[in-house]
């Protein structure tokens, strides 16, 4: 669990990987959220456990999902990386999210870490977080009602 904020938001990040053994925890988390970032490899593209991501989030109702190609570092051919953002997207279209309009924000993780002073590594993480300020509403919170934690 990793909390950060924009200058629009405060959010918690809760990560969900993709093994089995996890699916449980990511149930009780995605049943909260606001929105998801899909995490795929450019490298390898969408594997089974991308495929039960999207489905879970569907299932349990988070209404937006944007993606990050991670890993561009690895790839040399931006057709591949094309290619990859097609499957992704298809993949949305089909569990019913908008996979056309959905954001795909294409970087290296680790190489925005390794490299903080290297706009050609960092961008992505910038453009990430102006995504899910701006593709994600802001959530309107009952605040007036009573207090209600899911357990």
């Amino acid at each position: 669990h990793v909390e950060y904020e924009t200058d629009k938001r405060h959010y918690a990040h809760v990560d969900c990987p993709g093994h089995a053994d996890y699916v449980k925890n990511m149930i009780t988390g995605a049943a909260q959220m606001d929105g998801a970032i899909l995490v795929v490899s450019a490298a390898d593209g969408p594997m089974p456990q991308t495929r039960e991501h999207i489905l879970l989030a569907r299932q349990v109702g988070v209404p937006y999902i944007i993606v990050y190609l991670n890993k561009v570092d690895m790839v040399d051919d931006p057709e591949l990386i094309e290619l990859v953002e097609m499957e992704v997207r298809e993949l949305l279209n089909e569990y019913g999210f908008p996979g056309d309009d959905t954001p795909i924000i294409v970087g290296s993780a680790l190489k925005a870490l390794e490299n903080p002073d290297d706009p050609k590594w960092t961008k992505s993480i910038y453009e990430l977080l102006d995504a899910i300020d701006t593709y994600i509403p802001t959530p309107k919170r009952a605040t007036d009602k009573p207090f209600l934690m899911p357990v």
